[in-house]
């Protein structure tokens, strides 16, 4: 199991990633939102376990900006804030679990082992539309068996094409879902992301998947289109 450890404190984060280590866990470190949030796009991480308060930012918006391209990796929370209003604006925005400092060690590994049982069980399936093939849980998208490197908002907006097969979606859900805006403000952005998907997903040689479909929105062909 891969533990992604976001925590800017270098004694706390070393004593942490040595405690899992010696469980069994690989550990990355990320000490900013910015490292985190490279480090969770390009490497699939079984859990994330992740500081409140970070030099660049909250905890709580990287944790609500990973919900929104569709990663559903278990994130467990660890702030020094124990107010009520903090734990629930860290789970209002995905987050799993909330443990608050000081803690020992021994509840942290619990709650994480917890947590890593829950999400074996609710694993989210893979997604298939002919050869296309996307995994939610490990973010990789193929195409015939290769791997497709898609930013995050192209990885998103096949996501809700691919969970909908064959159903239009419209610019105004896609726009809500991915961009959290109004489809009318970003409509050029919406475009411009599409076909970026579209030159990586339909390339030569392959059947066209992804449809525009003019004044409704976009679909991906399901099998049974000619």
């Amino acid at each position: 199991m891969r533990i992604l450890l976001v925590e800017d404190d270098r004694k706390a984060a070393a004593l942490l990633t040595r405690g899992l280590l010696e469980e069994g866990f690989v550990v990355d470190h990320a000490a900013t939102i910015a490292e985190a949030d490279e480090a969770a796009f390009v490497t699939t991480h079984d859990l994330i376990v992740l500081d409140g308060m970070l030099p660049d930012g909250d905890g709580v918006a990287l944790c609500r900006t990973l919900r929104a391209r569709g990663q559903q990796v278990p994130v467990l929370m660890l702030t020094a804030r124990d107010a009520l209003s903090d734990r629930v604006a860290g789970l209002n925005a995905g987050a799993d679990d909330y443990l608050t400092k000081p803690f020992e060690f021994e509840e942290l590994l619990a709650r994480v082992r917890a947590l890593l049982r829950r999400s074996e069980m609710t694993r989210p399936p893979v997604l298939q539309t002919e050869d296309l093939s996307l995994d939610p849980a490990s973010q990789q998208v193929t195409r015939g068996g290769v791997l497709i490197d898609l930013t995050p908002k192209e990885f998103a907006l096949l996501q809700a094409l691919m969970r909908q097969p064959g159903a239009v979606v419209s610019r105004q859900r896609l726009a809500e879902q991915i961009w959290h805006g109004d489809a009318l403000a970003i409509d050029n952005l919406i475009d411009a992301h599409i076909s970026k998907l579209r030159r990586k997903v339909d390339v030569d040689g392959k059947r066209a998947l992804i449809e525009t479909v003019r004044g409704r929105g976009f679909r991906i062909r399901g099998s049974e289109d000619a």
